[in-house]
């Protein structure tokens, strides 16, 4: 989502981690229901209409009490307008987007295999407390993670945003049984784009 919504949306970091990723300096292996699940809720958290609505219904308001003056409300409603113009185009671009997301260079996706969806059932005992969406991603997570383990795959990071999936609560303590299973997997879970924090044993993962 940091990486395909409207332009003033995107989070540079995001970009940037996508540009080390076709730098060849890591690869990215993204689920592929990840892209998917994607498009709706970049459609409904980031059309522009009811914000600029606001602002005009202000601009009513503020002209009417002479709190701006003609100069000042025409400016402001030619930049409106031309926020809407360029969300609306990115909109219209959104699945272009998503398709060239999937084949950027040093990008893996991959789809949801029977192993990973029998993961995702066996989760279902393990007292996660996690919606079925992010049960699923994270069944994907430990078995691609397990497969890559046997490729000879030695060092493997997940860039978490959401915080029910990442592996600390709010007060920083390792949320168990769910760090377990990351550790398990051999897997060290960041909570930033720049994958800095939390900071990484030096001697992970034998440390």
């Amino acid at each position: 989502m940091a990486c395909a919504a409207s332009a003033h949306h995107k989070i540079p970091a995001a970009l940037e981690f996508l540009n080390r990723a076709a730098s060849g300096e890591l690869k990215l292996y993204l689920p592929t229901i990840s892209i998917s699940e994607t498009r709706r809720p970049i459609f409904e958290r980031f059309q522009s209409r009811n914000e600029a609505d606001r602002v005009r219904q202000f601009l009513l308001w503020a002209r009417d009490n002479k709190f701006v003056d003609a100069n000042d409300e025409e400016a402001a409603r030619r930049v409106l307008d031309q926020m809407e113009g360029r969300v609306t185009a990115d909109l219209e671009k959104l699945d272009e987007e998503l398709e060239n997301l999937k084949v950027a260079n040093g990008v893996q996706t991959f789809n949801l295999s029977q192993p990973m969806l029998e993961r995702c059932a066996a989760l279902s005992h393990a007292k996660l407390d996690l919606q079925p969406f992010d049960q699923a991603i994270l069944a994907a997570i430990l078995v691609r993670a397990e497969e890559l383990l046997a490729e000879g795959v030695d060092q493997m990071d997940f860039c978490e945003l959401d915080s029910h999936l990442q592996s600390w609560d709010k007060d920083s303590r390792p949320k168990k049984p769910l760090t377990e299973l990351y550790d398990r997997a051999r897997i060290w879970v960041y909570g930033d784009f720049l994958l800095q924090a939390p900071d990484k044993p030096e001697r992970w993962p034998s440390a």
